[in-house]
């Protein structure tokens, strides 16, 4: 069980193993109303995204995943587990996946983010990231659709 003491320990990066994804689902199922699948960290895994967790050898406390292909990259998932929040590790794990896509080619990243998550909305916009548009009803909610926020930035970041 992770503590809020765990906070203190030194966590690493690394990409993402098949044999973490049982850990990833379990996180986003405490972070998120409707997390992503096992089934899905595992086709991100087989297309070869940029899949990397923030973790120690007991635990992982946060993971991204993001596509990179024709100078750009899209963030499809981050998320930090809730007893982690705000310790700057999301900050952390978007940090090197932009990196990472820099150094394949990407000069532009998109993302899509809840327009109801202003945690996100506001690390995002502290990162450079502007919204450039809208998708109505992108997410499914509690009773409705939600709609999304399309943010976007050129890489690197400085």
């Amino acid at each position: 069980m992770l503590s809020p003491s765990d906070s203190k320990q030194q966590f690493f990066a690394r990409n993402m193993r098949y044999s973490d994804v049982d850990m990833v689902v379990q996180n986003e199922a405490m972070a998120y109303e409707h997390p992503w699948t096992k089934r899905i960290f595992i086709d991100c895994l087989r297309a070869g995204y940029q899949c990397w967790v923030l973790a120690n050898k007991q635990k992982i406390v946060a993971h991204g995943v993001m596509s990179v292909a024709i100078g750009e990259c899209h963030l499809l998932t981050l998320c930090v587990h809730p007893e982690f929040q705000r310790y700057g590790y999301g900050r952390k794990i978007f940090n090197l996946l932009l990196d990472r896509a820099y150094k394949l080619d990407a000069s532009e990243c998109f993302l899509e983010v809840r327009a109801g998550n202003g945690a996100a909305i506001t690390l995002y916009k502290s990162m450079g990231f502007a919204v450039i548009g809208e998708r109505k009803n992108y997410y499914p909610g509690k009773e409705s659709r939600e709609d999304a926020l399309i943010m976007s930035r050129s890489l690197p970041i400085p």
